[in-house]
């Protein structure tokens, strides 16, 4: 079978847990607070499906992202048990799904070895990339959850601080996929290295707190 025709769960730990972010990169577009209009997929059918999915690995900000003026989010390289950081999957091809890929790291020929991934569980594909290092973080209803990180793990990460269009995005995605508490997504924020650092808890408070009347 083609590319075309292998589904795969690309699971979402970022701003793409808000729906019509993602789809910018399937359909093209430029979502609200970014820098940077996407380029789409080579197919711009919709995902099949969305889920919410638990992923076992801290989330923490780091890097500077032209995007968003700001820290991306990112998820540790090794696996924490206890970890339950929010994320939300989409049901797309093995072709969409490199081909989100090759737009989160900036190449345009970036390819995607899927059955490498699975029988390794990671694979760096770009040293030198934000999002180089492939994850297979488990299986849902016969299909593999891929997503990717840093190739670095976050005990050797700088952590520098979210910007308030990103995080918004984020929030969104919350939203839409967790929920609309204010208390918990605030509480949820605020434990994720990159946010202490740079806000007080009451600002991120207010924050979510303006994104929620937004929505």
């Amino acid at each position: 079978m083609s590319k075309q025709d292998n589904y795969v769960w690309y699971a979402s730990f970022g701003s793409n847990l808000f729906e019509n972010r993602f789809r910018c990169y399937i359909e093209g577009g430029q979502p609200p607070g970014s820098n940077r209009r996407e380029v789409g997929s080579r197919d711009c059918t919709l995902p099949l499906k969305n889920s919410p999915v638990s992923l076992p690995y801290k989330l923490y900000f780091s890097g500077w992202s032209d995007r968003w003026d700001g820290a991306g989010a990112f998820i540790d390289t090794v696996k924490d048990e206890q970890t339950e950081t929010w994320g939300r999957m989409y049901l797309i091809t093995e072709e969409q799904f490199e081909d989100v890929v090759r737009q989160e790291n900036g190449v345009e020929d970036m390819e995607v070895d899927i059955e490498q991934v699975l029988n390794e569980g990671s694979l760096v594909i770009d040293e030198d990339s934000y999002y180089g290092n492939l994850l297979h973080a488990g299986n849902q209803e016969g299909y593999p959850i891929f997503t990717f990180t840093n190739p670095k793990p976050l005990s050797e990460q700088t952590i520098t601080r979210p910007s308030t269009p990103y995080l918004a995005m984020l929030i969104r995605g919350f939203m839409e996929a967790y929920t609309t508490d204010v208390e918990r997504i605030t509480t949820y924020l605020y434990e994720k290295p990159g946010v202490p650092e740079h806000y007080s808890r009451e600002e991120i408070h207010q924050f979510v707190q303006q994104v929620a009347e937004q929505a």
